[in-house]
């Protein structure tokens, strides 16, 4: 929330499709704006593609558990999809979202508007009343409340006992779920009341989320009975605990999985609308940074159609998310050293314009509409320490002992990536890219 509060107060000021990498470029000043922009937009622009990859590829794994449960599960002779099916089933699904978002903004609009309120129904509605109430009533057995909410799980296949380690390694879930809320920054330009809508949307969308999701573990956990038998991948969902959670309380209870298949159904629909909102983001971001001439075929990707759709943009952002999830046909290690991006580089990202905020560019910051007054000092310097605490904890190794199947290639990935985005700025982007390009002169932009 800390984080999501200096975004949005930057938001307020700086208002446009550039987001993160524009705010970057106006905060680092002349000298140092165009390689804190190249910075800040390509880590953002990598980070969502992992992310939306992430999202659609875990909407296809979803329907894969549903077809296993609603056909008797692992045990009881269910069928597995193979992981062919299931990449054609993220494909099927970014073809989707990218023909959704090829639509008019006035319709994009609608569905986005359709979207919030179906995941706001399914988040405070069905996630509070159905998930919390219903599924620990269908349960047969429940736990505790003190085991909801004093146990400390210690038992894992992982090598790893340490609780303190433990507690580190579990807040990578939480902060991965808390990502993607910067989307409202890119429909600027295409929101009414941009300075003061951004960034309430920013906020909402975390404290909406995080109430939610509180109250969504609060619910799940009563239901849990056998911790590792929910882990283990011989278990009826095939190794997915929440999956194996619902199943196991409307089996002991009416002897038929149908009820978790619906409830499955349930969080595929939010996630469906996710994956839709995520590419819409990711488009945005990769048509502002091709606007400026910062992407490969610049040219075409900054093209919109009659609609003011950037159709260029939402089909190469598909195409990306597409080709990151071949991976996982040769190597899940692999694919999940990949999509590991979407978190520590989205992060990243969002912690640069908030630095830059604090250091170049305190004395000619402007405050917009929405501000945090004398507190944004505090706030800022608390979300920059912690963006750095998370990218050192996320790069722990996650099992042991450690093998090259264990190994966690979370520092590989992201470290790939700052250095092919440093040596390509030292080698080519320093010799040309200015940083985000004037489209009105400050004359011009009074008079408007």
């Amino acid at each position: 929330m800390l984080i999501g509060l200096s975004m949005a107060e930057i938001c307020s000021s700086y208002p446009t499709s550039g987001g993160l990498y524009y705010w970057s470029a106006k905060l680092a000043g002349p000298r140092w704006g165009p390689f804190a922009s190249w910075i800040t937009g390509w880590f953002n622009i990598v980070g969502q593609w992992a992310l939306t990859t992430s999202i659609d590829f875990s909407l296809a794994q979803l329907v894969q558990v549903m077809i296993l449960l609603s056909t008797g599960g692992l045990n009881g002779g269910g069928y597995m999809i193979s992981k062919y099916v299931v990449m054609a089933l993220h494909g099927v699904f970014l073809l989707i979202h990218a023909i959704l978002n090829s639509l008019p903004i006035s319709m994009l609009s609608f569905l986005g508007q359709i979207g919030a309120a179906c995941n706001f129904f399914v988040k405070l509605t069905i996630t509070g009343c159905f998930l919390m109430i219903v599924i620990p009533v269908v349960a047969t057995e429940r736990a505790s409340p003190e085991f909801v909410f004093t146990n400390f799980n210690t038992e894992n296949q992982n090598g790893i006992n340490n609780y303190f380690y433990i507690f580190v390694l579990g807040l990578l879930m939480s902060q991965y779920t808390l990502t993607g809320y910067d989307a409202s920054a890119y429909m600027s330009e295409e929101t009414k009341d941009a300075d003061k809508n951004g960034p309430q949307g920013i906020v909402s969308a975390i404290g909406i989320a995080v109430v939610a999701g509180w109250v969504y573990v609060v619910g799940i956990t009563f239901a849990v009975r056998d911790i590792p038998h929910l882990l283990s991948e011989n278990n009826d969902s095939g190794g997915h605990a929440i999956a194996q959670i619902y199943y196991e309380a409307f089996m002991s209870r009416y002897g038929s999985g149908v009820g978790a298949v619906i409830c499955l159904g349930i969080a595929g629909l939010a996630v469906f609308f996710a994956g839709m909102s995520s590419l819409t983001s990711n488009s945005r971001i990769a048509y502002a940074f091709s606007r400026d001439g910062a992407m490969p075929f610049s040219s075409q990707l900054q093209k919109v159609n009659k609609q003011d759709v950037p159709i260029n943009a939402v089909w190469m952002s598909a195409l990306v998310a597409f080709c990151m999830a071949l991976t996982s046909l040769g190597s899940l290690v692999a694919f999940q050293a990949m999509t590991s991006i979407a978190t520590i580089g989205l992060y990243v990202a969002y912690a640069i314009p908030v630095l830059l905020r604090l250091t170049l560019g305190r004395k000619t910051f402007t405050r917009g509409r929405f501000t945090l007054g004398r507190y944004g000092t505090i706030v800022g310097w608390i979300s920059v320490l912690w963006v750095a605490l998370i990218s050192v904890l996320f790069s722990l190794p996650v099992s042991y002992p450690i093998t090259d199947q264990t190994l966690n290639y979370t520092p590989v990935a992201v470290g790939g990536v700052l250095i092919l985005v440093v040596s390509t700025w030292i080698f080519s982007g320093r010799h040309w890219f200015k940083g985000p390009i004037k489209n009105i002169d400050d004359s011009s932009k009074e008079e408007a």
